[in-house]
C-alpha cells in the first residue's frame, strides 16, 4: 500500500512534530528551526568574498548584520545589498589586527544593533612566500590579523553576548601543511585550536563556538594560487567532487551553525571542501 493511502496521526513531542504511520515516525521540522529572525550579527572582513557572502546569507535568514572591514567603499556595497533585503546593516571600519580598534568595533556593532548574538570571525590576510624568506613583519601581519584579531574580537563579543554563536573561518591549512603558506597555516591551525578551547570554556556562558574549514575557494585572498593553471589542475585532482568551492557553498552551513538547529553543536571544525580531506 502506498504511503499516501495510509491514515496517519500527527503528534506533538516537545519542540518537534511527528507523522506516525505504522512502525515509522517521520519528523516534521519546525519551520523556524533555521531562522535567524531577531538575531543580531557581526561579520568581520565582510567587504568582499567569503565574509560578504556569509553576511548576506545571515540577512536572508532574518538577522540584522553589522559588517566590518578596512575598506569603507567596499563595505558600503555590502551594506546596500543587505539593506535591500530589508535588514539593518551598519558598516563599521575596523582593523582586527589592532586590539583597540577591534574592541571599539565590536562595541559599536552591539550598540548600533541593540545587542549581539552572532560573531563571524572572517577577517584574514595571506601572502605566498617561501618559508626561508619570511620576515618578522610578514609573520606578524598575518598572525595578528588571522589569529590574534579573531581572539580579541571573540573576547569583546563574549563580554557583550547573552548566549549565542561564534563562527571562526579556518582553512584546510588548519589540517594540512601547504608549502609557501606557513604563516597563514600557522594562524589557521591556531584558530582551530582556539575554537575548541573557547567552546569548552564558554559553554557555561551559553556561547557556542564552531569553525568552518573551507577548501579551495577562489577569492581575492587566494587569487595568487589560481593564477597558476598547473596548480589549478593539480588541486582539482585532489577534490572528489571535481570542482572548486563556490561562495554560496559556505552560506547554508554558516546559517545552520548560527541557528537553533545547531543548539547542541559546539567545538567542531567542519570542512567544506568537496571531500578533499576525506580523500587524503
Amino acid at each position: 500500500m502506498a504511503f499516501d493511502e495510509v491514515s496517519y496521526l500527527v503528534i506533538e513531542c516537545h519542540s518537534h512534530r511527528f507523522i506516525v504511520s505504522g512502525d515509522r515516525q517521520w519528523p516534521r521540522m519546525p519551520t523556524d528551526l533555521f531562522s535567524l529572525n531577531g538575531k543580531k550579527a557581526l561579520v568581520t572582513g565582510a567587504s568582499r568574498g567569503v565574509g560578504r557572502a556569509i553576511a548576506e546569507g545571515l540577512a536572508v535568514a532574518g538577522a540584522d548584520v553589522a559588517i566590518s572591514g578596512r575598506d569603507a567603499e567596499a563595505l558600503k556595497n555590502c551594506a546596500d545589498a543587505i539593506s535591500a533585503i530589508g535588514r539593518k546593516a551598519p558598516a563599521i571600519c575596523m582593523d582586527v589586527s589592532d586590539v583597540g580598534s577591534c574592541r571599539r568595533g565590536v562595541a559599536e556593532a552591539a550598540t548600533r544593533l541593540g545587542g549581539l548574538d552572532i560573531l563571524i570571525n572572517n577577517a584574514g590576510v595571506e601572502q605566498v612566500c617561501a618559508s626561508i624568506d619570511v620576515e618578522e613583519e610578514l609573520w606578524d601581519r598575518i598572525v595578528d590579523t588571522n589569529l590574534k584579531g579573531a581572539f580579541f574580537a571573540a573576547q569583546a563579543a563574549a563580554r557583550l553576548m547573552k548566549g549565542g554563536a561564534i563562527l571562526n573561518i579556518c582553512s584546510l591549512t588548519s589540517e594540512r601543511g601547504i608549502p609557501t603558506a606557513v604563516p597563514y597555516g600557522s594562524s589557521k591551525t591556531g584558530l582551530a585550536g582556539m575554537t575548541r578551547a573557547l567552546a569548552v570554556e564558554w559553554a557555561a556562558r551559553g556561547i557556542r563556538v564552531n569553525a568552518l574549514e573551507p577548501g579551495y575557494f577562489r577569492t581575492s585572498l587566494t587569487e595568487p594560487f589560481y593564477e597558476n593553471a598547473e596548480w589549478q589542475q593539480a588541486m582539482l585532482g585532489k577534490i572528489p567532487m571535481q570542482r572548486f568551492g563556490r561562495l554560496d557553498d559556505l552560506v547554508g552551513v554558516s546559517v545552520f551553525l548560527c541557528s537553533g538547529a545547531a543548539s547542541y553543536i559546539t567545538g567542531i571544525c567542519l570542512p567544506v571542501d568537496g571531500g578533499t580531506l576525506a580523500s587524503l
